[in-house]
C-alpha cells in the first residue's frame, strides 16, 4: 500500500467523521432548544423513545453523539434515567443508516448530494433552508468520504501480511476485542462499518471474516459516552452502563448464535453480489432483534444500572453547582443548546427565588424594627453574589458554542441575571436602613411603617408575576408586570407627598424621613429591575403569530 493510498485513507476517513458532524451541527441549529421538549413529548415510552432515537441518530449518523446528549441530559436533571432505555435502543438501530445508504448505492451520488446542501447554505436566506443544507452537505461529505477509503484500500488487495491479519479475524473473541478498539479510537460505529463495508468493496473482507468485527463496533461505540460521563453524577454514569450493557448483551448473544445457525450464510445468499449489502444488513438485524431481544427488559436494565452505580451519601444535602451538572460534551454539539439553556434557566430561577426571599425578609426587618433577619438576608445575599458570577462564567462558555437564535436567548438570561442581583442589593439596603434605625433609636411612624406594608405586598405580587417556567406566555407576563410597575411608580410619588406632609407636621423625624426617601427610590427601583426581566423575556420568547 503506497503514501498516497494512506493519505487517502485518512482522509476519507477525516472527511467521513466531518460530514458526521456537519450533519450533528445542522441538527442541532434547526432544533436547538426546541430538542429537551421533543424528547420530553415523545420519550414517555420506550417504544416512543426507540422511535425518537431511530430519527435522531438516522439523522446525524452518529449513536454516540445521541447518546452523549442523553448523559448530558439527565446529568443536568433536565430528564429521568428511565425515559433513555428506548431512546438508546434507537440511537443502536438508526446508527446502521449509514451502512444501509451505502449499500444501495447513495455513495455514487454523494457529489450530488453535497452539491444541493451547499448550494441551500450558499443561496438560501433562510436560516431553517440553511440548517438543512448542512445536513444535506453533512451527508454528501460523509459518503464522499466514504469512496476515498474504498479506493484507498483497494491497495491492499496485495498485501499478504493484511491478508493474513483479516483471516485471524474469523476468531470470534479477537474479531470483538479488535472490532471494540477500533471503533473506541475513532468513537464511530458508523465509520467504522463503512470502513469495513470500503474493505469489502475493495475484496479485502467478506462477511464471514468481518462478523465478529463488526459485533465488537456495538461495544466500541460505547466509550464516548463512557468518557462523557466521567465527572458526572451517578444517574448520568447509568446512561453510560444502559448503552454499554444493552451492546455487550446483544454481542454476546449473536457470537453464540453464530456458532449455531447459518447467519452469515442467510445475507451472503441473499446479497451474493454486494458485499457491502451484506455487511450493511447483517448489522441493522443485530441492531433490530437486540432491541426486540431487550425492550421488554427496559425497567430491568434502568435497575441493573442502579446496582452497578450505587448513590452515595456524600454532599446529599449540598445543591449541586452549574458547573457539576453541565457535561463537557467532547464536540458532540447536538443537545448542547437545550443542556445549556434548561440548566441556565433553572439557576436563573433559583436565583429570583432567593431574590424573592429577601425581599421579603427585608421588608419584614424595616416593618418590625428588628435585625433578627439580618444573618439569614447577609448569607442570601452572598449567594446571589455567587450565582450571578457562576451564572454569567457559564454562559460565557457556552456563548460560541451554541446557534445564533438559542445564542440570543442565553445573552437574555445574562442580562436577567443583572436585574436579579440588583434587586437583591436593593432588598440588602432596607436591611441596612433598619440597622440605622436601631443604632439611632429612631423608628417610622405608625402611617409610614403602614404604607411600607404596601410597599411589600405590592412588590411580592409583582414578583409572583415572573415566577414560574413562562416562555409560552412571555407577551402577557410583559403586560401584567407592566401594570405592576406603574402601579409601583404611582405608588412611590403617593407616598412621597404623604412624606412631604408628615415633615410638615413634624410627626417624623428629619434622619427617618431621609431614610424613608431612600426605602421609596429602592421600591421604585425593584419595580424597574422587574419591567426589565419581563421586557427581557418578552424579547427571547415572542409570541408566535
Amino acid at each position: 500500500m503506497s503514501f498516497e493510498n494512506v493519505l487517502s485513507l485518512f482522509g476519507g476517513l477525516a472527511l467521513f467523521l466531518y460530514g458526521m458532524s456537519m450533519m450533528s451541527d445542522g441538527l442541532e441549529a434547526a432544533a436547538g432548544e426546541k430538542m429537551k421538549k421533543i424528547l420530553e413529548k415523545l420519550t414517555s415510552s420506550t417504544f416512543k423513545g426507540i422511535a425518537v432515537g431511530t430519527l435522531v441518530t438516522a439523522i446525524i449518523q452518529s449513536s454516540s453523539a445521541t447518546t452523549v446528549m442523553l448523559v448530558g441530559f439527565v446529568n443536568s436533571g433536565l430528564m429521568a434515567l428511565e425515559n433513555t432505555v428506548g431512546v438508546i435502543m434507537g440511537a443502536n438501530i438508526g446508527t446502521t443508516m449509514t451502512g444501509i445508504l451505502m449499500s444501495v448505492g447513495i455513495g455514487d451520488i454523494a457529489p450530488a448530494i453535497a452539491f444541493a446542501g451547499v448550494a441551500l447554505i450558499m443561496f438560501s436566506k433562510d436560516e431553517k433552508k440553511n440548517n438543512i443544507g448542512i445536513i444535506i452537505a453533512g451527508l454528501g461529505i460523509l459518503f464522499l468520504g466514504m469512496n476515498m477509503m474504498s479506493d484507498a484500500m483497494r491497495g491492499m488487495r496485495d498485501s499478504q501480511a493484511f491478508i493474513d491479519l483479516i483471516t485471524t479475524l474469523k476468531n470470534p473473541i479477537l474479531g470483538v476485542l479488535v472490532g471494540t478498539i477500533f471503533t473506541a479510537i475513532i468513537q464511530s460505529s458508523s465509520a467504522s462499518v463503512g470502513i469495513l463495508q470500503a474493505l469489502a468493496m475493495a475484496g479485502l473482507v467478506t462477511l464471514d471474516t468481518g462478523i465478529y468485527v463488526m459485533f465488537g463496533f456495538a461495544i466500541g461505540t460505547c466509550v464516548t459516552a463512557v468518557i462523557a460521563a466521567i465527572g458526572a453524577n451517578a444517574n448520568a454514569k447509568r446512561v453510560t452502563i444502559i448503552h454499554l450493557a444493552f451492546n455487550v448483551i446483544g454481542t454476546f448473544v449473536f457470537v453464540i448464535a453464530c456458532q449455531f445457525i447459518p447467519y452469515v450464510e442467510f445475507f451472503q445468499n441473499m446479497f451474493p453480489t454486494s458485499p457491502e449489502a451484506q455487511i450493511a444488513n447483517a448489522f441493522l438485524v443485530f441492531k433490530v432483534i437486540t432491541t426486540i431481544m431487550l425492550f421488554p427488559f427496559a425497567k430491568q436494565l434502568v435497575a441493573f444500572s442502579r446496582k452497578v452505580i450505587k448513590d452515595t451519601d456524600e454532599n446529599l444535602d449540598k445543591r449541586p453547582s452549574l458547573a457539576e451538572r453541565a457535561v463537557s460534551i467532547s464536540g458532540y454539539h447536538i443537545g448542547a443548546s437545550a443542556i445549556a439553556i434548561g440548566l441556565i434557566r433553572e439557576e436563573v430561577n433559583y436565583m429570583y427565588d432567593i431574590a424573592k426571599r429577601n425581599v421579603a425578609l427585608s421588608f419584614d426587618a424595616v416593618i418590625r424594627n428588628t435585625n433578627e433577619y439580618d444573618k439569614e438576608i447577609r448569607k442570601n445575599e452572598d449567594e446571589l453574589d455567587a450565582l450571578n458570577a457562576d451564572i454569567s462564567s457559564y454562559i460565557s462558555g457556552v456563548l460560541g458554542q451554541i446557534p445564533q437564535t438559542d445564542a440570543e436567548v442565553v445573552s437574555g438570561y445574562f442580562r436577567i441575571v443583572g436585574n436579579i442581583e440588583r434587586i437583591g442589593d436593593h432588598a440588602t439596603n432596607f436591611a441596612d436602613y433598619t440597622k440605622f434605625f436601631l443604632s439611632k433609636g429612631e423608628t417610622l411612624s405608625e402611617r409610614a411603617t403602614g404604607e411600607v406594608v404596601e410597599m411589600k405586598n405590592t412588590t411580592l405580587s409583582a414578583m409572583a408575576l415572573l415566577e414560574g417556567d413562562r416562555r409560552d406566555d412571555a407577551a402577557v407576563m410583559l403586560t401584567s408586570v407592566a401594570r405592576a410597575e406603574e402601579e409601583i411608580d404611582d405608588m412611590t410619588d403617593q407616598y412621597r407627598t404623604a412624606q412631604m406632609d408628615r415633615m410638615k407636621t413634624t410627626t417624623c423625624s428629619p434622619e427617618a424621613s431621609v431614610v424613608y426617601a431612600e426605602m421609596l427610590t429602592d421600591f421604585e427601583r425593584i419595580g424597574d429591575h422587574l419591567l426589565n426581566i419581563a421586557e427581557e423575556f418578552a424579547k427571547m420568547y415572542p409570541a408566535k403569530s
